[in-house]
């Protein structure tokens, strides 16, 4: 489970931290308060805030980092059974792990919907319509077209239901970088059955596994990438990470 906090490394704020996060932060955009830029009956009547925030996640703006790659690694050896993922900057997808490990809960960008009739719209012309600071509009019925990102009050994608099946399966948790304050998602923490252990790496604790915490819980506290290094290292892959990381920043920058 994974929320905000493995990509700020990349240079994307996360949502809640005072003074640096997204919502500390919408001051220049003309909305009534923050969480009304991921509200429907906001953006129906004003979506450019939305779309001027858009602009800044834009795919190919920031790269994955280590932490990233780590999970693209587990994925690699046949460790992960599927990443759940709180966040829309589809990082996961851009460092190696595939579509069908994903479970990205709030929906991402790489996909985009006509919000009347429904019509899915190809990626690259809604992207060139933000980019250059227009409302992306359907080519068939002229309605707003919205990324497929979950709003507040939205359905949940329904792949989300998989943790019905993968929690029970799951013979470790790993929980990076989220607080574990936003519902369905933050439940998840307690599916995995009791005797399973729970690995936290966070900046800060957080209330699932305070309120409620198990024996076999494992809290590392701090900075993620260090933590997340120290952990690699603790596995005897640090040389396999460094492999990984310059091939895939190789293959980023065109040198293969």
């Amino acid at each position: 489970m994974v929320g905000a906090g493995i990509s700020t490394p990349s240079g994307i704020p996360d949502f809640r931290s005072p003074g640096s996060g997204f919502y500390s932060n919408l001051q220049q955009y003309d909305i009534p308060y923050p969480e009304a830029i991921f509200e429907l009956s906001f953006f129906f009547h004003n979506p450019k805030p939305f779309f001027s925030l858009a602009k800044k996640l834009y795919p190919g703006n920031c790269r994955p980092n280590i932490i990233h790659y780590f999970l693209r690694l587990l994925h690699d050896k046949g460790q992960l059974l599927r990443l759940y993922t709180q966040n829309i900057d589809g990082l996961e997808r851009e460092s190696g792990v595939p579509a069908s490990k994903l479970v990205e809960a709030h929906g991402s960008f790489a996909s985009a919907t006509c919000t009347v009739c429904r019509r899915t719209a190809p990626g690259e012309d809604f992207w060139a319509d933000v980019l250059e600071d227009r409302v992306p509009r359907c080519s068939v019925c002229s309605g707003i077209t919205k990324p497929d990102i979950v709003f507040f009050g939205e359905p949940l994608p329904e792949r989300f239901l998989l943790h019905v099946v993968d929690f029970p399966m799951a013979d470790l948790l790993l929980i990076l970088g989220t607080s574990l304050q936003v519902e369905p998602f933050a439940s998840l923490s307690e599916a995995v059955r009791s005797s399973v252990p729970r690995l936290l790496m966070n900046r800060d604790m957080v209330e699932p596994l305070a309120w409620r915490p198990r024996s076999k819980d494992v809290v590392q506290l701090g900075d993620l990438v260090h933590s997340v290094e120290k952990l690699v290292e603790l596995l005897g892959w640090t040389e396999e990470m460094k492999d990984l990381v310059q091939r895939e920043t190789r293959k980023h920058s065109g040198g293969d």
